[in-house]
């Protein structure tokens, strides 16, 4: 095989995650671009618009051509959603459609409401043979050629696994022109001298030297397109991660088999371009091969001993079938994310690395030749969710199911889609006796209190109504503004009715979030417990400090706790505790009770001593140092706290301070 090489490419470089596409065809369709989205002219104006609506960010006006808006429209192209530009050679325009308007295939996409549905859309565009080979009038699908590549390794090995190398090399640089078993020699030729290469790195980058001696163009270009590549064949639904490489999903290899036809299309392109753009047909619009990939999937789930019920629905139509098809690959999707999990206190290092990339704002970590992870740097926002998602499953003792903790997409990998919508918090992790309620942001400058000083409060108190246990706000960023520590320092918040709710909600960074996780998982002590008494911890001085000074002191208590739980060595603990307002407490002999006042004494006023109200802070006069006893009077000079006033069940009461929390006879709840 010496001829010329030639990579060909399902995706675009420039739009790497095809799970944008929607959320930018959806900014589109609103648009006037509708049919016009040829010429500069209107590329700057989409490529403005998209940056206008968040859906890309060109920083400083980069761009200045347009390139952006040329990329998302060969994809909305290329994918059937709009109707392509003709070449002359290709046909009339007219007979197909007007060039950028939104063709019927385009508007059941936009319809696609759930990850499965937008899957198939892609499966649907994929399947269809647009692709030209090297003699200009043939036509096929890279889809359908690699399934073909895998199910003969399938055949001859007994899995269907291909590595990235393997892809790279003789995957994305081949097509049906191609002998599939002379290709499928190379790939185990290349596997079996690659087992034995002491060094898998060295032998990678030499093989990748010989392949492009026939590639005129960046031998970099085999990585770069494999990845972006695979991404793209992922989103199919049909296949799925293996390792860097790929592997067929076990609950898609009929449809696999259905799909994989290696001979070119010996249509015309426009009647591939009319299928494209209505839709193109599956298998399983097919009877028989949708009751076929229906009992495999039984099959599947009867062996693995998955309960389900599938006896109300219809088994008549194609789409009858389908629909029951669907419910069972949910129940399943489920069945493997407990599964995934579970596994999750296992991977906590990993989990780490992700963090450790985010908080760098993107990147790649590889840990060998066959195992690495990325952020990339335009998914960063999803990537913090799916991380701390992670992280919350990791720490485990949920009550709740894992895809019930958190708002966000995933893929058949487990990764992030895209970030949560709005309208509710981020993550929701129930325990038995409280929730913790995780809010996250990549925003770092002055915005960051605006966008999320309020949404962050009202989810937290929205999950204070709802649940019937305590509920603690966790607010994580890379860099926390000194602003939202303010809003958050104080956390009021009205809820309907105006019932006023003093909120829990501490802010950290991701920085300090890692050191408490690793710190836990180190030292084998991963506890949710861990974690409410970390934020109980660092609220206790939230109401006599200021942003910066609360900001430090929670930084000084995350450094404490973490090296308390790392070696097991217990802090010395002042004996009389801060009493915030409003404290809950407990007497040894006269119960619960509530903080709502303290007596204090300023040698400076006439009466020595005064009462203050201390239900929902200090009156505005007043400063209480960081000690928690040394008071600062606008008026009357420096003063301390000597007792606190308590309601209790059946009476109010001054307890003295400190000696009644130092002999234990008072502690706050």
């Amino acid at each position: 095989m010496n001829e010329q090489i030639d990579i060909w490419l399902v995706g675009n470089t420039g739009l790497r995650n095809p799970n944008r596409i929607q959320e930018g065809f959806k900014v589109f369709a609103g648009s006037p671009f509708v049919g016009n989205l040829h010429g500069k002219d209107n590329e700057i104006g989409f490529m403005n618009y998209l940056n206008e609506k968040g859906i890309i960010q060109n920083e400083d006006g980069k761009d200045e051509s347009g390139s952006h808006a040329r990329k998302w429209r060969l994809m909305f192209a290329k994918n059937g959603f709009i109707y392509p530009q003709l070449k002359k050679k290709e046909g009339a325009q007219e007979e197909l459609g007007i060039p950028d308007d939104i063709t019927p295939f385009g508007r059941s996409f936009l319809k696609a409401d759930t990850y499965p549905a937008v899957q198939e859309c892609y499966l649907r565009a994929m399947s269809v043979e647009q692709e030209s080979m090297p003699d200009g009038i043939h036509h096929f699908s890279p889809l359908r050629w690699i399934l073909a590549i895998m199910l003969e390794l399938e055949r001859r090995t007994g899995t269907s696994e291909l590595s990235r190398i393997e892809f790279s090399l003789w995957g994305h640089t081949t097509n049906p022109t191609y002998d599939l078993n002379e290709v499928v020699n190379n790939i185990l030729d290349l596997r079996k001298r690659r087992a034995a290469a002491p060094s898998k790195r060295k032998f990678d980058k030499k093989e990748v030297v010989e392949r492009a001696k026939n590639y005129d163009k960046k031998a970099d270009n085999f990585f770069q397109y494999s990845d972006m590549n695979m991404r793209y064949l992922r989103i199919s639904g049909v296949l799925q991660r293996k390792g860097r490489g790929l592997i067929i999903v076990p609950t898609k290899h009929v449809l696999a088999e259905k799909l994989a036809k290696t001979t070119a299309s010996t249509e015309p392109i426009m009647e591939q371009y009319k299928l494209l753009c209505n839709g193109a047909p599956l298998p399983t619009d097919n009877v028989e091969v949708a009751k076929s990939l229906l009992d495999d999937l039984i099959k599947q789930m009867k062996e693995r001993h998955i309960a389900f019920d599938i006896s109300d629905l219809p088994l008549t139509t194609p789409a009858e079938i389908n629909i029951a098809r669907q419910r069972l690959e949910n129940i399943l999707a489920q069945t493997d994310e407990i599964q995934y999990a579970n596994d999750q206190c296992n991977q906590w290092q990993e989990i780490a690395d992700y963090m450790s990339l985010l908080i760098k704002g993107g990147g790649k970590l590889v840990y060998d030749e066959d195992n690495a992870i990325e952020v990339p740097k335009d998914e960063t926002p999803a990537y913090l969710e799916w991380t701390l998602w992670r992280a919350a499953l990791a720490i485990d003792h949920m009550i709740n199911k894992p895809y019930e903790v958190r708002g966000f997409k995933l893929d058949s990998d487990f990764m992030p889609v895209s970030a949560a919508g709005g309208g509710k918090g981020d993550l929701y992790c129930e325990f038995d006796d409280f929730t913790i309620l995780t809010e996250v942001t990549m925003s770092t400058s002055s915005r960051q209190e605006a966008m999320e000083g309020e949404p962050v409060r009202r989810h937290v108190s929205d999950a204070v109504l709802k649940y019937e246990k305590p509920v603690y706000g966790m607010f994580i960023a890379v860099k926390i503004d000194t602003n939202t520590a303010e809003t958050f320092r104080h956390g009021i918040w009205y809820a309907k009715g105006d019932m006023k709710q003093r909120l829990d909600i501490v802010p950290l960074t991701l920085e300090q979030f890692q050191k408490y996780f690793v710190a836990m998982f180190e030292s084998k002590q991963a506890k949710p417990e861990h974690l409410r008494d970390l934020i109980l911890e660092c609220e206790t001085k939230r109401d006599i400090l200021d942003a910066p000074d609360w900001k430090q002191h929670i930084n000084t208590i995350v450094a404490e706790r973490a090296h308390e739980v790392r070696t097991g060595i217990k802090r010395t603990v002042a004996a009389a505790p801060i009493v915030p307002p409003g404290a809950m407490v407990r007497h040894v002999a006269f119960g619960v009770g509530q903080v709502v006042g303290l007596m204090a004494s300023f040698p400076g006023y006439q009466a020595k001593t005064m009462d203050l109200p201390y239900l929902r802070g200090l009156p505005d006069e007043v400063s209480m140092e960081p000690d928690g006893k040394t008071l600062h009077h606008e008026r009357f000079g420096e003063g301390s706290v000597y007792a606190y006033i308590i309601v209790f069940n059946q009476w109010i009461t001054p307890m003295s301070y400190p000696s009644s929390f130092s002999d234990h006879s008072l502690f706050i709840e």
